[in-house]
């Protein structure tokens, strides 16, 4: 049974966080002269990324308020130097706490038909022309199969 509140979409990003989070991505994949691509933080591409947030909302909240409160207040008024400073040392000390970051962002970015066209693929969506992948080296999955079965027959 599902109550109002399972169906309703998650709170928007306030300001602040959007702030924060802009800041953070922006660090994590800058725009490139060289190979002609936007940054994460590009507004087309953030306002995807705070449009498209859903069920990754409250996660990454947690991650935003407290990369905020680390900076003892907002991210974005510290200097660029200081941001970068402090998301190494939030890094280096939890490894895994920007991962809903990355996840987010790296949604968003491979979606602009600009960064698309800078890794030769034609932008548009995967279907219905689907793409072509070459086949792998399926030897790869020997391991797997060799574990066996590892759910139980629901028949």
């Amino acid at each position: 049974m599902t109550t109002q509140s399972d169906t309703d979409p998650p709170a928007p990003l306030s300001v602040a966080e959007q702030d924060c989070l802009r800041c953070i991505v922006g660090h994590m994949i800058p725009a490139s002269e060289k190979h002609g691509v936007p940054g994460a933080d590009d507004p087309a591409i953030l306002a995807y990324m705070v449009a498209s947030v859903r069920r990754d909302r409250e996660a990454l909240g947690k991650v935003l308020d407290a990369v905020d409160t680390a900076a003892g207040g907002r991210l974005a008024d510290r200097p660029f130097a200081e941001q970068a400073a402090l998301l190494a040392r939030l890094r280096a000390k939890d490894p895994g706490m920007f991962g809903v970051v990355e996840a987010v962002a790296s949604r968003a970015y491979y979606r602009d038909d600009r960064v698309l066209k800078s890794i030769g693929m034609e932008a548009r969506p995967p279907f219905p022309k689907g793409y072509e992948v070459p086949d792998g080296d399926w030897s790869l999955l020997e391991p797997v199969r060799q574990r066996g079965v590892i759910y139980r027959d629901a028949g």
